[in-house]
């Protein structure tokens, strides 16, 4: 009998198998046939599409493979349509809501596929939102706003004293604002710019030593013809012709936004414009970029500036990060930054259990950790390990009911700690688990603000066959710091190798020591008995690059432990006057087990 019963049992199970199996389905569904067709025939499309993606969701069952496709063509969406979303993101401003259009939310096997469409965006928001999902990927079109909380001016005249004219670029809505300096606006907001960056009109460089420049419009005046004079405007260094990106600090919105998924892929997708980062990626496991780009609209394009700030950034994500064949330009800050998020312990509760805080003002309110974690802890004066890793058993929220929102969290380990780990030290506690492989491959990054690539990661990091054209500042930074930024991560296993660097180092921003700066901020450098990043030899290798550059300093290295400078080319040119403080190629500081044998200069 029991026999009996086990083969039903056995039969039933695998009939049950099998229907399942055959009901998971291959689904489409073209966006058409839910009203929303492209070039402006079917009015705002912010809350049409929501409904649409809403009633697709409702037909969809576990296991089914979808794909939502789009006509291709320009679709306009607006942020008075648009639903807001009590959203954290990291390194943004935490202003709320947020305002999102694509809000995708809980989906697994999804493809949306834009065909080749072009999303154009007005207002203030956030153009696509991918939370909880799985396996999604998202292919085929380009992101774009109307109208940018960035303003660009081509300086017409340059008076000296009598200060600088300048013109608007056409399709920007401006007025002198009532106190009385120069004002754009668009859809729900406004903008004063404090300050810009100049572009050269004929290459599109970032022009030879300005960095960030002040734009001081007070008594501006309006000359018509979208002409204006600002007297107070002064600054030699900007002949006729040159562009500047006008802009403030903020940075409330980024395009593409990725919220604690497993498994996203972007195809061919283009950022032209986002209010924030271009994409921006937060406790996510598995993320491919393949030929995604923060660009502008071709070599015609009247614009000189992409984002507000960087092209792509991590945070507090694992598993692997793939980055290739992709366009990264015109941005106001880096191509790519991966990293952790450093908690300031603030109070010791016990030999086990520390209430630690989220310490910058752009990175608070979102999950940072699990019971299971391997987390670490780093003295911020000498960012030294303070004892071995340890594992998280319990966690929670400090001062609010629910992560979200949260900025402080009571933290429980396994292990008793050391007593020195105290608020009165100053320590950070860094979470391993969450920290990711890169692969940042065949990528091109050329005329930004500040820096090229930013890793901070202890996993296998590859960077390779890229070429740097005139990042303006360091083409690749290692940092680490836990007080300012209080992004986590140091590099333990990395290659840097096959790439070109073209006149890095046109200007100057924070940490661009050299071409290639490993600079993590340790306050008490002296004080450090063992070594931030590395900690095996050849731990960090830099082989086979081309550093095509009119200045000196090609490598700088600050708290290393097994760092390889090898078979790397050296190729002078004048196309610029030197100016760098530092006048070695190689310049070490507190580094030990390194291998920099000569290299050939041209």
């Amino acid at each position: 009998m029991k026999r009996i019963c086990l083969l039903l049992a056995m039969v039933c199970a695998f009939g049950m198998a099998g229907w399942t199996a055959a009901s998971a389905r291959g689904l489409v569904f073209n966006l058409t046939d839910y009203g929303i067709v492209p070039d402006g025939s079917a009015g705002d499309l912010s809350a049409k599409l929501e409904r649409a993606l809403r009633a697709i969701s409702a037909k969809v069952g576990d296991g089914d493979e979808v794909v939502v496709k789009f006509k291709k063509g320009r679709y306009d969406f607006h942020a008075a349509d648009a639903r807001g979303y009590e959203l954290y993101v990291s390194n943004h401003d935490q202003d709320q809501p947020k305002r999102v259009v694509f809000y995708l939310d809980g989906w697994k096997n999804l493809t949306l596929d834009g065909n080749g469409s072009d999303f154009v965006f007005h207002g203030r928001l956030v153009p696509v939102a991918v939370r909880n999902c799985e396996d999604c990927t998202l292919k085929n079109f380009s992101i774009d706003f109307e109208q940018p909380q960035i303003t660009q001016a081509e300086i017409v005249e340059n008076s000296g004293q009598d200060g600088i004219t300048f013109r608007v670029l056409e399709g920007t809505d401006y007025r002198i604002g009532q106190n009385g300096r120069f004002e754009i606006y668009g859809e729900g907001w406004t903008m004063q710019p404090v300050g810009g960056i100049a572009f050269e009109a004929a290459t599109r460089h970032i022009v030879y030593n300005t960095g960030d420049i002040s734009c001081n419009t007070a008594g501006v005046k309006d000359l018509g013809n979208r002409l204006m004079q600002a007297p107070n405007w002064k600054d030699d260094r900007l002949v006729p012709g040159t562009r500047v990106a006008m802009r403030s600090w903020a940075r409330p919105c980024p395009g593409i936004f990725l919220d604690e998924n497993v498994n996203t892929t972007l195809k061919n997708v283009k950022v032209h414009y986002a209010e924030g980062m271009g994409l921006i990626a937060q406790r996510c496991e598995n993320i491919t970029l393949e030929k995604f780009s923060v660009c502008l609209r071709g070599k015609d394009d009247v614009r000189y500036f992409t984002t507000q700030a960087d092209a792509t950034h991590f945070s507090q994500c694992r598993g692997s990060i793939i980055s290739k064949n992709g366009l990264y330009e015109g941005m106001m800050d880096d191509a790519i930054n991966i990293h952790g998020v450093y908690l300031k312990v603030r109070e010791r509760i016990d030999d086990h259990t520390l209430r630690c805080r989220f310490e910058h003002d752009q990175a608070w309110g979102f999950a940072w950790g699990d019971v299971g974690d391997t987390v670490s802890f780093v003295r911020s004066a000498t960012m030294e390990v303070a004892c071995s890793p340890t594992v998280i058993t319990a966690i929670k929220p400090a001062d609010k009911p629910e992560i979200k929102g949260c900025r402080e969290y009571i933290i429980t380990v396994r292990d008793a700690l050391p007593k020195e780990i105290n608020a009165a030290e100053g320590y950070g506690i860094e979470n391993l688990t969450w920290t990711p492989e890169v692969v940042f491959s065949g990528n091109t990054v050329r005329n930004n603000r500040a820096r090229g690539a930013l890793f901070s990661s202890p996993r296998r990091t590859v960077c390779e066959n890229n070429f740097f054209d005139h990042t303006s500042g360091t083409a690749i930074l290692l940092c680490g710091d836990c007080n300012g930024w209080y992004e986590s991560g140091a590099v333990r296993d990395l290659v840097i190798r096959r790439n070109k660097f073209v006149n890095a180092l046109t200007n100057m921003f924070q940490f661009t020591n050299a071409v290639i700066s490993i600079y993590p901020e340790i306050p008490d450098l002296s004080g450090q008995k063992t070594y931030f990043h590395g900690g095996t030899a050849g731990a960090i290798v830099i082989e086979d690059n081309e550093f095509d550059t009119f200045d000196a300093p090609l490598l700088y290295a600050k708290s290393v432990d097994g760092l390889v400078f090898r078979n790397n080319k050296v190729k002078k040119n004048d196309e610029y006057a030197p100016f760098h403080w530092n006048r070695q190629p190689v310049m070490l500081e507190h580094c030990t087990n390194t291998e920099i044998p000569d290299y050939d200069v041209e």
